[in-house]
């Protein structure tokens, strides 16, 4: 990661956070990009920006660009941003659908695409986006989750093979995070199974790193001991 320029989304979220603190520990410099406004100040290292609509096409290259021209390149783009809901079909609401698709899929969609050409010139680009084992095969109350992530899976396999040579693009595929919010929803259950943030930013950034070179298109599951 020495000396490496990573775009981090959802930067300010349980996981984002985790693997930004571990990417700077290995000396690359962060971009973060978050929804929730940010009031951490730009430094030679680190640059947050907050406010961000990734679901807005033209919000997303604004802020991919900001990244790019703060560094001078980018060498990765690690598509964290995302949502969850838990809703059954036939009792759900459509609009549910639409803001998973928004909140999966378009953020990593329009953030791959403003900084595919910044990768490209790197010499070394890496995607990583945040696929998810639930989403192959979805369970009762599933079914926007999965969808929606399963549109990740489909877009992480199709833009590999349309920039491969150019930029590598994977995705991990978390079961349960072990993050305080999902211990606060299942109170129940063995946290002990789940996989942590820390275990899951280390696969991510072995993906962003050179020793991935030859890997692409790949979905690996990063289930943890579920």
């Amino acid at each position: 990661m020495q000396g490496k320029v990573i775009v981090i989304t959802g930067s300010l979220g349980a996981l984002g956070q985790v693997v930004a603190q571990i990417a700077q520990a290995r000396g690359a410099r962060v971009a973060g990009i978050d929804h929730a406004p940010s009031q951490v100040p730009a430094t030679a290292d680190r640059i947050e920006i907050g406010g961000v609509d990734l679901s807005d096409e033209a919000q997303a290259k604004k802020a991919i660009d900001a990244a790019a021209k703060h560094f001078g390149r980018l060498d990765a783009l690690i598509n964290i941003a995302g949502g969850f809901a838990f809703e059954t079909i036939g009792d759900g609401d459509i609009k549910t659908w639409q803001r998973m698709y928004a909140l999966n899929v378009l953020t990593a969609l329009n953030t791959s695409r403003a900084a595919l050409s910044h990768l490209a010139a790197s010499g070394s680009g890496r995607i990583v986006n945040v696929g998810a084992m639930g989403a192959l095969q979805a369970g009762s109350g599933m079914g926007p989750y999965a969808a929606s992530k399963a549109g990740v899976h489909r877009l992480t396999e199709a833009l590999a093979n349309e920039w491969k040579g150019k930029v590598t693009v994977n995705a991990v595929l978390p079961s349960i995070i072990d993050t305080q919010a999902n211990r606060a929803s299942m109170p129940n259950a063995d946290f002990a199974k789940w996989v942590t943030p820390q275990e899951l930013a280390e696969v991510i950034l072995f993906l962003a790193s050179d020793a991935a070179s030859a890997v692409t298109g790949a979905l690996i599951p990063v289930s943890g001991r579920v």
